[in-house]
């Protein structure tokens, strides 16, 4: 069987307690991949309102864009991105 018109599923109800969750272990792996940039957007996350989330995430794949090594911590965001929405 072939895997090469598969697609990743996205979870579509992550609440805000899994979003930060999620963003904060991108924090997390940005700063051990010394990657200050990726990692400073998402400084004190836990506090920001989801408008700057929200910033805060379409600006880092933004970055992320032309780094494909880091594909890895797109789809993570990816997946954040889909569920921004559910932010209250």
């Amino acid at each position: 069987m072939s895997d090469h018109n598969e697609t990743l599923r996205f979870p579509i109800n992550l609440d805000r307690a899994e979003i930060l969750r999620r963003l904060v272990k991108v924090r997390e792996s940005a700063q051990s991949k010394t990657l200050p940039d990726l990692a400073s957007r998402f400084t004190d996350v836990e506090n920001m309102s989801a408008a700057q989330i929200g910033v805060a995430v379409v600006g880092a794949l933004a970055w992320l864009e032309d780094r494909a090594p880091l594909r890895p911590l797109a789809i993570q965001l990816e997946m954040v991105a889909v569920n921004l929405k559910n932010l209250k």
